[in-house]
């Protein structure tokens, strides 16, 4: 298995994984085109040429990053890929500066066990806001926030 930075000819896969999940109730939709225009936030794993998982990681605020749209097909679930990935993303996040890395998650589990704390949502900028606004699930999807210092 490979992790490296995702490409343009990554996208259709990524929002294909994105899509499966998301009818599952597992994370929120991305549409194609914010794919295209965020491409350069996510990172893939691959395995014999394909893409199985995948995360992207957006920077916020001037100290605050927001680990998105993490997935590992259920195939490869369990052998700490996603643990890999949240890794690799919060070493980003300390190269450009970020003290602090959160997420909203439908599975805040996961997140506990790899040191993430649950927060109420409503202590995060109101510029992440901006996202939620657009979503067809605001004001009530159900994620829970969670925040770590790196």
């Amino acid at each position: 298995m490979l992790i490296r930075q995702a490409r343009i000819l990554d996208v259709k896969s990524i929002h294909s994984l994105i899509t499966e999940h998301a009818k599952k109730g597992e994370l929120l939709p991305r549409p194609l085109v914010d794919l295209y225009e965020k491409i350069q936030e996510f990172i893939v794993v691959e395995d014999k040429n394909r893409v199985i998982a995948c995360g992207a990681l957006h920077v916020s605020w001037e100290d605050l990053a927001e680990v998105r749209s993490l997935i590992v097909t259920e195939k490869y679930q369990g052998k700490g890929i996603g643990k890999k990935i949240v890794e690799v993303l919060e070493k980003r996040a300390v190269k450009l500066g970020i003290i602090k890395v959160f997420t909203l998650s439908f599975k805040p589990d996961f997140f506990k066990k790899i040191g993430y704390t649950e927060i109420k949502k409503d202590i995060l900028p109101h510029k992440i806001w901006s996202d939620c606004v657009n979503c067809p699930l605001f004001p009530n999807c159900g994620e829970t926030a969670l925040i770590k210092k790196v």
